[in-house]
């Protein structure tokens, strides 16, 4: 590890304990909002020249007669975590200011965002609330019946991705936790609803970023001599391919399996390869592309081997580059300086405090070193669920894999 991360990690360490002391305590279970909002005003048009919304006002998808799936069930990292983290002891938590300070209740879940992630606004898209942590509920069926997020920061399809943060709920422990929710289901009402509910259901995956940043990247156990970048996502994709055919044993037949977004173009990674006027590092983005065509293709093949499933790739870095080459069009001002952190384009030290965020989190595509602000998932969402600023998911979008299924 290059001594200046050491030094940025160690740094970001210390501020930790001073900041978030006692970071180590455990929260009393606190969920999600489980109602969904009411929309405040109406949803303007983003490809506008000049506009742009305010992370805070920006409006829910139109409520729709009735849910389009029962149930939204979240696996990944910390692009959807929406508050697993907070009941680990680990040091990648958002359950302080100013995380969340732009969300509904203006307070902090456990998102790592100002405001709201993807699967928030696909939820009310799907006409259902926000999916609550399976951490952060009771338990009990009645609890999960409209979906659970099993995400958590720091996972990866790797193991000991994101270990050295503290504990984390890795993605094949996530999808034994779903193994367990299907237990319940099956219990409380029967195998045959069971397995109605599930397959009638939504899966949603967004895993890989932290097999990048907390593994290949530093070159952990020194895996870049063993792999090249096209073999080790390959060995990723295996990995998923292997984890959605489990899945899919346990009745699942609607999948969303997200690529990874460009994180060459992240405010950290700006700064620890001192981009001199905000260009994006090319050896970052190029094996990320490769990433997202190998889950591409292996989500074809499943498409094809699995009858009765619909499986589809959603391409993030496709829309992301999109967002960030029309920024002005989405109305954004800012493309390389994160809204909350330290140092150049805020990428050097991770955001701690609300002293260290910008006023207008809407203005910016980052809102952090790695994530975006809830501008910019809205705008991700949108295209998922209907490719409407572009086209990501193929062969359908998530209105498409409901609809049809639904008529």
């Amino acid at each position: 590890m290059p001594m200046d991360l050491q030094l940025s990690l160690l740094f970001s360490l210390v501020l930790v304990s001073a900041v978030f002391s006692p970071c180590m305590s455990f929260p009393s279970p606190q969920s999600s909002p489980t109602s969904s909002p009411s929309p405040s005003t109406s949803r303007r048009g983003l490809k506008n020249p000049g506009i742009h919304i305010s992370s805070s006002r920006l409006a829910s998808p139109s409520p729709t007669p009735g849910p389009l799936a029962p149930a939204l069930f979240v696996f990944g990292d910390s692009s959807v975590d929406c508050g697993t983290n907070n009941f680990l002891g680990t040091l990648a938590r958002a359950d302080r200011l100013p995380y969340g300070r732009d969300f509904d209740t203006h307070e902090p879940t456990g998102r790592f965002c100002n405001g709201r992630i993807p699967v928030d606004y696909l939820a009310l898209y799907l006409g259902l609330p926000f999916v609550p942590s399976y951490l952060g509920q009771r338990g009990q069926a009645e609890d999960m019946i409209h979906g659970v997020n099993y995400a958590s920061a720091g996972a990866g399809l790797i193991f000991s991705s994101g270990s050295e943060m503290g504990q984390h709920v890795s993605f094949t422990q996530q999808v034994q936790q779903f193994a367990d929710t299907c237990q319940q289901f099956i219990l409380n009402m029967g195998e045959d609803a069971a397995a109605d509910l599930i397959s009638s259901s939504v899966i949603y995956i967004s895993v890989g970023i932290n097999d990048y940043i907390h593994y290949y990247l530093p070159n952990v156990s020194d895996v870049q001599s063993l792999y090249l970048p096209w073999s080790f996502n390959h060995f990723l994709a295996s990995s998923l391919r292997q984890e959605i055919k489990n899945l899919y044993n346990m009745y699942a037949r609607k999948v969303v399996v997200m690529g990874l977004p460009p994180i060459g173009c992240a405010p950290h990674y700006l700064w620890q390869y001192r981009s001199k006027n905000g260009e994006c590092v090319d050896e970052i983005n190029d094996a990320i592309t490769e990433f997202n065509f190998a889950m591409r293709f292996m989500v074809e093949g499943l498409g094809r081997e699995l009858t009765g499933a619909s499986i589809t790739f959603c391409d993030v870095f496709q829309g992301s580059m999109d967002i960030l080459k029309n920024h002005e069009h989405y109305g954004f001002n800012f493309t390389t300086d994160a809204c909350c952190g330290l140092g150049k384009y805020r990428g050097w030290i991770m955001c701690l405090s609300s002293g260290m965020a910008c006023e207008n989190a809407s203005t910016h595509i980052w809102w952090d070193q790695f994530h975006p602000t809830a501008a910019v998932n809205a705008i991700l969402a949108d295209n998922v669920w209907n490719g409407l600023h572009s086209r990501m998911c193929y062969p359908v979008n998530m209105e498409e894999m409901v609809v049809h299924r639904t008529k």
